[in-house]
């Protein structure tokens, strides 16, 4: 019997100069390649962003090999666990942003809000005076928030400026901020900042931070439903693994078991929330490569 090894997922960003984003590109993937890792890996001016599944080991080894590559020491980490590999292959790119929010560069690590820890955060938010704000796209918070949060309704980050701005907040409003791992509050209360908001807060390590404290804690929590992860998990529960929710790959939105065995479900293609949304055009692209993904699979046995 062959002897079924855990598999983590390790997430970790860095605002950090990298004038050198070719060699850096370079480097990382040959290093990754010679392992079984996967993942995603993205390099930009600002800095890095990534998300990699792997043994633990393997994962140890090349977080010691990435900050030398980098020339840091400290690396914020993130971890989860499941049961297979959370994605299906390797990706190291370079990009313009390594979260985009389209408006230029910032001073991120200059310019940023205060950080509240996981243990304070539900005290912090429960003051009458604050505005709660989640970063995140409407799909996310549809499976998961935090109680009293306010929806910009983004359909992406870059949505946010314009979004933010339609809340019409003095720029003296007490803000507290949350997204998943922390890198979108980083750049929205950047940008707030810079805007002339003075009194800027946001959740250290975002939500995956918070749930590992509550999950080593008997508190109770602000915090209700799924948390979604950009990775084949979809979504993670409170106890930090695998959450209930599955993904329609035609609009990216997460989906339940109901919403699968709905007539207006077809993998890859279209789900009861886009079935209507998507053109004819749109769909039979889905189609096609729905069809070699599952070819892909028959030949690989």
């Amino acid at each position: 019997m062959i002897e079924k090894k855990n598999i983590f997922v390790y997430s970790f960003y860095r605002f950090i100069k990298i004038k050198n984003r070719k060699l850096i590109k370079l480097q990382v993937l040959n290093f990754l390649k010679k392992t079984s890792i996967r993942g995603t890996f993205l390099i930009a001016n600002e800095g890095i962003n990534a998300s990699l599944s792997g043994e633990e080991s393997e994962l140890n080894s090349s977080i010691m090999i990435i900050k030398k590559i980098l020339n840091i020491r400290k690396l914020q980490i993130k971890v989860g666990e499941t049961n297979s590999h959370s994605f299906n292959k390797l990706k190291v790119r370079i990009k313009n942003e390594i979260v985009s929010l389209g408006v230029g560069s910032l001073e991120i690590n200059k310019l940023t809000g205060k950080y509240i820890s996981p243990k304070k955060w539900d005290k912090f938010i429960s003051q009458k005076n604050i505005k709660l704000i989640d970063t995140r796209n409407i799909y996310e918070i549809n499976i998961g928030k935090f109680k009293n949060s306010i929806n910009p309704k983004t359909k992406s980050f870059r949505d946010f400026p314009k979004r933010f701005k339609d809340l019409n907040l003095p720029k003296s409003q007490k803000i507290a901020m949350y997204c998943t791992g922390g890198i979108r509050c980083e750049k929205a209360s950047s940008y707030l900042k810079k805007k002339g908001y003075k009194n800027i807060h946001q959740l250290d390590g975002g939500i995956i931070n918070y749930l590992d404290f509550k999950n080593n804690s008997k508190n109770s929590s602000q915090w209700t439903g799924d948390c979604f992860v950009f990775d084949n998990r979809v979504s993670i529960n409170k106890y930090l693994l695998k959450g209930k929710y599955y993904q329609c790959y035609g609009c990216r939105s997460p989906i339940s078991k109901k919403d699968l065995k709905s007539e207006y479900y077809l993998k890859g293609v279209h789900c009861p929330k886009c079935v209507d949304l998507r053109s004819d055009k749109q769909k039979k692209k889905s189609l096609m490569r729905q069809k070699q993904i599952e070819l892909s699979k028959l030949r690989k046995g």
